[in-house]
């Protein structure tokens, strides 16, 4: 991808500043709902989708709630919330269809295969954990959209699904897991740079990369002027837009402070650190295929669930355990160490501090992931896979997360684990801030942006028509409608080259 427009100062329709799978989306998607659009994308490093849209970055590939147990919370009565999990697994039908759309649309190597079929699995021991997950597999497969979600405590059958996680068990050991075949692992990395390579080809889109932003200004008319140094030569760029996006992952928080809205006013971060272990021996790679979750430990952040996470990578079989979760004052895996402190504001320093407080736990059990040892994160490792040898797994470093703060009326400050978009009034500026379940809900989370902030044309026939050719269950709750779900899975699993829902629910 290269710069097309060399002059130190332009004009342009929209301005999306970092290059990962949230400005990938809104770009594509702002070009086939208005293809006469001018779009700049600004992107700090010397690529696309480098930090937390990586793949080795990326915390968890393919959320849809079949496998992940903290969206999935037991009520005090005892009961199950599946609330959460019908959202995530409705927004991720939504990004399925808008990737069959650009799959049908166009034919670009990196739109192929960046998604594979891959069971995702919930795996828990104890008999406390045994009767939630029990009761979690009733609850969920009220739905249609977790039809085929199948349910066992049989340690035979458990062993053909994940024999490695078997292996070793202790044989007395209360034992339950469910699977479903239906679940994918996505190369994020790999499809926001399809889809940036798209938007290259399409007139009136430039790309400067290397470039940071440094300032960011409403002018009198409301249009905002958004200023750039280049990193490698440090000649400044300005570029004039109607509508700027904020999609800078951990980065966020410190332009939306920049641009100073109101709406932005009191927000702070938190960042959170990971690492990974990941398995070098090819045999333990090819014995174990599936994304298997466990349940996170108390006071852990949701990004920290433990996961056995089978992924493909650049065409390659890989397998990861963890993430381990840790503290860092930097906001994104290459930023710096001073993005916290540089971060904190008159207006955001009291919810801070509040939500600090009440998520001493949370601060204790960060600290003491940074300081494990090896024989502590083998240890972990080992709950889920028994037989474990330290020779076959090496220290990754993961992305940085950046979970949100902000201003509560009754507690004063919150510390929230989710992504949440922040606009001006106006619409004229928008920033995604937050993490996970991110990258797998883009899409959800593009749609209902454009409808906030570009609301008269979102809501006229010529736009609706559009939304309804790239996501064909537009303004319809497939939880609500099982045929047209069926019908929607179909489609999509052919085009994607998935396991059709016929074969997931036998």
């Amino acid at each position: 991808m290269n710069t097309t427009d060399n002059s130190p100062e332009s004009t342009v329709d929209v301005v999306l500043i970092g290059a990962g799978i949230m400005s990938a989306t809104l770009g594509m998607m702002l070009k086939e709902l208005q293809p006469d659009l001018t779009i700049t994308v600004l992107e700090r490093l010397d690529v696309a989708a480098a930090e937390s849209s990586d793949a080795w970055n990326n915390a968890g590939t393919g959320h849809s709630a079949f496998c992940e147990l903290n969206y999935t919370p037991q009520r005090p009565d005892g009961s199950i919330d599946i609330s959460k999990a019908i959202g995530i697994a409705e927004s991720f039908e939504v990004s399925k269809q808008f990737w069959t759309f650009l799959a049908e649309k166009y034919a670009v190597k990196e739109l192929q295969r960046f998604i594979n079929h891959i069971p995702h699995m919930s795996f828990v021991w104890g008999e406390a954990n045994v009767d939630y997950l029990r009761k979690r597999h009733a609850a969920l497969t009220q739905s249609p959209l977790f039809k085929g979600m199948e349910y066992s405590e049989d340690r035979r059958q458990i062993e053909q699904w994940i024999p490695l996680v078997m292996e070793g068990r202790e044989p007395g050991q209360p034992v339950a897991a469910t699977n479903m075949e239906l679940g994918t692992d996505v190369n994020f990395g790999s499809l926001t740079r399809g889809m940036f390579y798209l938007l290259q080809e399409k007139p009136g889109v430039t790309f400067h990369f290397n470039h940071e932003v440094t300032k960011l200004k409403r002018r009198d008319d409301g249009q905002w002027r958004v200023k750039a140094t280049d990193r490698l030569t440090g000649q400044t760029r300005k570029v004039t837009a109607r509508f700027v996006f904020i999609g800078a992952g951990g980065g966020s928080l410190t332009l939306l402070e920049k641009s100073d809205i109101p709406e932005g006013h009191g927000f702070g971060g938190f960042p959170v650190s990971g690492q990974w272990l990941k398995c070098v021996n090819p045999a333990v790679i090819e014995r174990h295929q599936a994304k298997v979750y466990g349940k996170a430990a108390v006071g852990s952040p949701p990004m920290s669930v433990p996961h056995l996470d089978s992924r493909m990578i650049n065409g390659k079989r890989e397998l990861l355990f963890g993430p381990y979760a840790g503290f860092s004052t930097k906001f994104l895996k290459k930023g710096s160490f001073l993005d916290l402190p540089a971060s904190i504001r008159a207006g955001n320093l009291r919810p801070m501090i509040i939500a600090g407080l009440k998520n001493i736990p949370l601060t204790r059990y960060l600290i003491n992931q940074v300081r494990q040892s090896p024989q502590d994160r083998l240890a972990a490792l080992k709950e889920y896979l028994p037989n474990a040898r330290p020779e076959d797994w090496e220290l990754e470093i993961a992305g940085q997360r950046v979970q949100v703060i902000k201003k509560d009326e009754k507690e004063g400050g919150v510390l929230e684990f989710g992504t949440e978009v922040v606009s001006a009034a106006d619409g004229s500026i928008a920033a995604l801030l937050g993490a996970s379940p991110g990258a797998s809900t883009a899409v959800s989370i593009m749609v209902s942006l454009v409808q906030k902030c570009f609301p008269a044309q979102a809501a006229s026939p010529e736009w609706q028509a559009t939304f309804r050719e790239m996501i064909p269950s537009f303004g319809q709750k497939l939880n609500d409608n099982p045929a047209l779900l069926e019908q929607i899975r179909t489609h999509t699993s052919t085009v994607l080259g998935l396991t059709e829902p016929a074969a997931a629910s036998k």
